[in-house]
C-alpha cells in the first residue's frame, strides 16, 4: 500500500517534494520526504523554532531544488527551480546568450521532449516547490490556532508562501502554457494550480483530479496569492541586513503583479502597482552596483541569497556556469544591436563583462568563483521602470514613457545629454515599445528573463516575436562575431521556430502524464 501511495504521488509532482518528517529540525530535513504512515504534522509544527525552519526549507527548495534519483538516494542541487537553472533555461530559450557546451544544447536547440531531464527537472521543481509552500501555509495556520505563533508571525509567514506559490505558477506558465492573449479570454490551458498541501493518500488523489484550468483562471488565483502576500507579508523597512533584499516582503509582492500584469497586458495595472514603489526602491548611479553588492543596494527588490556553506555548486551556480567555466557567453545578436552604444557602461571590462583571450564576451554579473555566493536575481527595479514605461507608451503617454525608459538607460550612458532619448527618438508607438523591449534585453542580459519577454509578445500587436529567435550555432563563437559597427546578420546555427510550431511550448513530462490519464489527456498538442 504504502509503495503504491508513493508512486501515484510522483505522477502528481516530484517524488522527493511531499511529505513532513516527524523529527527532524534541520531546514532541509524539515519537509522533505518521509513515508506517509511516518508523518507527524503536529510534531513538525510544534514549536516555532520548527516552523520557522519549515519556512527557511521553502526558500532552500527555490534556490537548490534537486534531483531525484532512487528511493534512499541522496538529493543533489542542481539551482531548480530559482537558482541558476532558473535563469539558464530562461536565457537559453532566448538569442540574447549562447549555450557553449552541452548543459542545456537541449534548451537552446529546442529539440527537448518529454523525457529532457532540464524541462522535467524544472516542472518537478517547481511543483515541489508549490507543494512545500501549501505544507507550510497549512501548517502555520495550525500552529497558530494551537498558540504555538502568535497570529502576526503566521500571517507574515503566510505572504512568504503566497509569493513562491504565485512565483512558481507563473514560472511554469511561460513554459507550459501559451501567452495571455492567445484567445480571446485567456481561455486556452493553462497549468495545475495548486493551492493544497499534498500529506496523504487522500491528497493525492485529490490531486490527481486537478486539470490544467485555463490561462486566465492560472491568473486570477496568481494574483489573488500576490494580493495576500501584499496584505500579509512584513514592509521591507521592518527587514535588516540581508533579509531586505533575501526574504520576502510586501513590496516584492507588488513588483512581481506589475509583471503578472504586464503578460496580461493590463496596462493601467501595471501603473498602479509600479506606483506603490516609487519611495521603496530608486537605481544606484552606476549599473553595476547591483552586482558588486548584490545584497546591499537600493535596487534589488528580491533575490535568491547563495553563500559559501549553501550554493547550487559547481554545476548550477551562476558564477560558475556564466563565468568560471564558461559555459554561457553573451550573443552577438544583442552586442551588435545598434540601440547598444558602444561606450554603454554595461559593457565595461570587467565589471560587467569579461573577453577571454579569443574576443569573446561573457558576462561579468557573476562574479564569486570561489564561493559561489552571488544572488540569483529574481526581481529588480529597473524591472519595474521599463515595465511602467511600456505600459505607458502603449497607453499614448509617450512623455512619460520615455522619462522612465531614460530612467533606466541614462545611467548607462557616457553622455547621457546628448545620448538620452526624446520622443523624437521615435518615429512610433511602436518604435518606441520596441527601444524598451530591446532595454530590457541589455539591461537583463544573462538573468533568465529574455524568455518572458518573448513569450508573452508572441501575438503582440506592436512588437510581435516571430517564436523562439533564430540564434547562434550552439558552440563557442569566434571573436570575429563580436565586432561592433554593424547589426549582426549570420551565421545562424539554430534556426527560427515559428509560434504556431508545438515545439515553442515544452511538454508536460512523462514522469506527470504516463500513469496519470487527466494530464495525459490534456498534453500540450504535438506531444
Amino acid at each position: 500500500m504504502k509503495k503504491n501511495i508513493i508512486t501515484k504521488l510522483g505522477l502528481v509532482l516530484s517524488l522527493s517534494v511531499v511529505g513532513l518528517t516527524s523529527t527532524s529540525c534541520s531546514r532541509d530535513e524539515i519537509i522533505d520526504l518521509k513515508p506517509f504512515n511516518s508523518i507527524d504534522e503536529n510534531l513538525a509544527f510544534s514549536t516555532a523554532a520548527n516552523v520557522d525552519l519549515a519556512v527557511i526549507g521553502v526558500y532552500n527548495a527555490a534556490q537548490n531544488g534537486f534531483y531525484y534519483t532512487a528511493p534512499g538516494a541522496a538529493n543533489t542541487p542542481r539551482g531548480y527551480a530559482f537558482g541558476a537553472a532558473y535563469t539558464e533555461q530562461g536565457d537559453m530559450r532566448g538569442e540574447d546568450m549562447v549555450n557553449t557546451a552541452t548543459f542545456y544544447q537541449l534548451t537552446y536547440t529546442a529539440t527537448y521532449d518529454a523525457g529532457t531531464a532540464n524541462n522535467v527537472h524544472h516542472w518537478e521543481n517547481l511543483y515541489g516547490l508549490i507543494n512545500k509552500a501549501n505544507i507550510v501555509i497549512e501548517g502555520a495556520n495550525k500552529a497558530a490556532a494551537g498558540g504555538v505563533i502568535t497570529p502576526a508571525v503566521k500571517d507574515a509567514y503566510l505572504g512568504e508562501m503566497f509569493f513562491f506559490r504565485a512565483l512558481a505558477h507563473l514560472e511554469a506558465l511561460k513554459h507550459f502554457a501559451r501567452p495571455y492573449n492567445f484567445t480571446s479570454g485567456a481561455t486556452h490551458p493553462g497549468v495545475p494550480y495548486r493551492d493544497f498541501a499534498i500529506t496523504s493518500p487522500a491528497t493525492v488523489d485529490q490531486a490527481l483530479a486537478v486539470g490544467r484550468g485555463t490561462v486566465a483562471e492560472a491568473y486570477s488565483k496568481i494574483l489573488a496569492d500576490l494580493n495576500n502576500a501584499e496584505a500579509l507579508a512584513p514592509s521591507k523597512s521592518t527587514r535588516t541586513g540581508n533579509a531586505k533584499i533575501t526574504r520576502i516582503n510586501k513590496e516584492a509582492a507588488i513588483a512581481l503583479k506589475v509583471r503578472v500584469y504586464l503578460n496580461m497586458r493590463n496596462w493601467n495595472s501595471v501603473l498602479t502597482e509600479g506606483a506603490k514603489l516609487a519611495t521603496a526602491y530608486s537605481l544606484p548611479a552606476d549599473p553595476s552596483t547591483v552586482f558588486t553588492n548584490n545584497y546591499n543596494n537600493t535596487e534589488s527588490v528580491f533575490s535568491i541569497e547563495n553563500s559559501a556553506a549553501t550554493n547550487p555548486g559547481v554545476n548550477a551556480a551562476l558564477a560558475s556556469m556564466y563565468n568560471n567555466r564558461s559555459l554561457v557567453c553573451i550573443s552577438p545578436i544583442i552586442w551588435r544591436n545598434p540601440r547598444w552604444t558602444a561606450t554603454d557602461k554595461r559593457r565595461a571590462e570587467g565589471s560587467m563583462v569579461r573577453t577571454a583571450s579569443s574576443g569573446v564576451k561573457f558576462t561579468n554579473k557573476y562574479k564569486d568563483v570561489t564561493n559561489l555566493s552571488d544572488a540569483t536575481p529574481i526581481i529588480r527595479y529597473a524591472e519595474v521602470l521599463l515595465s511602467m514605461a511600456e505600459a505607458n507608451a502603449r497607453l499614448g503617454s509617450n512623455a512619460t514613457a520615455v522619462a522612465q525608459l531614460n530612467q533606466v538607460r541614462n545611467r548607462a550612458l557616457t553622455a547621457p545629454a546628448t545620448e538620452a532619448y526624446t520622443e523624437a527618438s521615435f518615429a512610433n508607438t511602436a518604435d518606441l515599445v520596441e527601444a524598451i523591449v530591446t532595454e530590457r534585453r541589455i539591461e537583463f542580459l544573462a538573468e533568465g528573463m529574455r524568455w518572458n519577454d518573448i513569450h508573452r509578445l508572441m501575438y503582440d500587436d506592436l512588437v510581435p516575436t516571430p517564436g523562439i529567435p533564430a540564434k547562434v550555432a550552439n558552440a563557442m563563437p569566434t571573436g570575429a562575431m563580436f565586432t561592433l559597427g554593424t547589426p549582426y546578420t549570420g551565421p545562424y546555427g539554430v534556426p527560427m521556430i515559428p509560434k504556431e510550431d508545438f515545439k515553442v511550448l515544452w511538454p508536460i513530462p512523462l514522469s506527470t502524464t504516463v500513469n496519470n490519464p487527466k494530464m495525459q489527456a490534456e498534453q500540450n498538442p504535438g506531444w
